[in-house]
């Protein structure tokens, strides 16, 4: 299921590529937003001696708009192909310039959102890379991270890093960020979530977040091993 913010960079691609008109050198489209919301739109350079897809060429520009850390991108091909996975070397440049960025792929015939993380499983990490980090919510916490009252996150297979992190909170028509430090981040089961850690969220029990979390994550288990990463705003950027 794609939501409101992921359909317009779906859509920018998708008009992107209609406009290249049957070129045999520019045949796929990409599109990719950023962490304040715009939409980056670049097309596939080919040529003989070897030229970079879509996806690079739309990093590219986003880098010149000085766009900062990527939220979502998709590729596109021409001749009614519609929503191409990127290749395995857009895949490791993602991994390595926008690790939390989520791609649109093909799955069978609906069209998926997945992290980058989870299209190289067993990738290495270019360790200069020093990508800039971001963390998911809803955008139902904003006034609670803000204020103060919702200093953690629990995250199944999302992970997060010490240090300095945009806090970025998805509206169907909009995004909004809080610059953040995540100040720690620890491993444990799933049962073994504590009252302290429910209420670093918001809640009273280990329950009422366990019972929140399961909402979230249906499939989760007692033994699954989550991330409680703690953090607090550096300052209000909107």
């Amino acid at each position: 299921m794609l939501y409101p913010p992921e359909m317009r960079v779906l859509d920018a691609a998708r008009e992107q590529v209609r406009a290249l008109h049957g070129d045999p050198n520019h045949t796929v489209a990409a599109a990719a937003m950023d962490i304040t919301g715009r939409i980056h739109t670049a097309v596939k350079d080919y040529h003989f001696t070897g030229g970079p897809c879509a996806e690079l060429v739309v990093l590219g520009v986003a880098a010149a708009a000085a766009s900062g850390p990527l939220v979502t991108i998709v590729a596109v091909g021409d001749g009614d192909r519609d929503v191409i996975a990127p290749c395995g070397r857009c895949r490791q440049v993602l991994l390595d310039q926008h690790p939390d960025c989520d791609v649109i792929i093909p799955d069978g015939d609906e069209l998926r959102l997945v992290n980058v993380r989870s299209l190289l499983p067993h990738s290495y990490r270019h360790p200069d890379a020093q990508p800039e980090r971001f963390v998911r919510f809803s955008a139902r916490y904003f006034e609670a991270v803000r204020d103060g009252v919702k200093t953690a996150t629990t995250r199944l297979n999302d992970p997060c890093a010490p240090g300095p992190a945009w806090l970025l909170f998805e509206f169907d028509d909009e995004y909004r960020r809080l610059p953040g430090w995540i100040d720690s981040v620890v491993s444990k089961r799933f049962d073994e979530i504590s009252d302290d850690d429910a209420r670093s969220e918001g809640c009273e029990r280990a329950d009422e977040l366990r019972a929140g979390l399961r909402g979230h994550y249906p499939a989760i288990t007692d033994a699954d091993t989550v991330e409680v990463v703690r953090f607090h705003t550096t300052g209000v950027t909107g």
